[in-house]
């Protein structure tokens, strides 16, 4: 399945002179959480809720003590002011983009959004915007899958895409996650510094269609550095080696 399948068309957009009062509004009217910002026809950024986190109106502007402040120096200072009390979209904007193309497929698309840990990606066609993808998407693709295509019959890949996008969604997925599946059965890779992170990760892999099992390789990495412990899978299979 490619990315122009699932996107949603018909984007929403504002423009980088949209105010931020303006900006939230429309988000919530449309019920979305992030807006392309378009200007001369370009897409130059994007705002999302993320960026209205840290308003000096509700009260949230950051505070770093001044030891930290002293370190990131006056810069990294001025540039809070400007996300906390700014007026116009383009202050508080992420500038930085990644985008996909119509043509890219969900495997790379969900590889983007984990590794730049995005929500949400922009779908370009000769520079232009032409709609965008976000998480909701896929897992409205993963529910139709789910419905058409289960047990058995599911690929690999499918399977993999519908655990990964699960993950996702969790804030105690391990660090470094790398998910493999092959005929079947899920290997979970990555690092965890609590050991509920892994019986929580297990769980979501063995409640995925088409996992017939799950081989956990965990690492599970302790207060202090340079210790870690294998999961108890991996420590059986060593011991069982001599």
């Amino acid at each position: 399945m490619l990315t122009g399948q699932i996107m949603t068309q018909n984007v929403i957009t504002v423009s980088p002179e949209t105010t931020v009062a303006v900006a939230a509004k429309t988000m919530l009217d449309h019920h979305i959480s992030g807006l392309p910002v378009i200007e001369n026809g370009k897409l130059v950024g994007i705002v999302t809720e993320g960026d209205f986190l840290r308003r000096t109106e509700i009260g949230t502007e950051r505070k770093r003590p001044n030891w930290l402040q002293f370190i990131l120096g006056s810069g990294s200072e001025a540039a809070d002011y400007v996300q906390a009390h700014g007026r116009k979209v383009a202050d508080v904007m992420t500038r930085d983009l990644r985008t996909v193309s119509e043509d890219t497929p969900l495997q790379d698309l969900v590889a983007t959004m984990e590794t730049h840990h995005v929500k949400r990606l922009p779908v370009m066609r000769d520079g232009q915007l032409i709609g965008i993808v976000t998480r909701a998407n896929l897992l409205r693709a993963i529910s139709t899958l789910a419905r058409d295509v289960t047990g058995p019959a599911a690929s690999d890949e499918d399977i993999r895409a519908r655990l990964i996008v699960k993950l996702m969604e969790a804030d105690w997925r391990p660090n470094g996650l790398q998910v493999a599946v092959r005929d079947g059965v899920a290997h979970l890779h990555g690092i965890i510094i609590d050991e509920r992170a892994r019986q929580a990760t297990i769980v979501a892999a063995e409640t995925t269609p088409g996992v017939t099992a799950v081989r956990d390789h965990l690492v599970l990495i302790h207060n202090w550095p340079n210790v870690y412990t294998l999961s108890p899978e991996d420590q059986a299979a060593r011991d069982r080696a001599g």
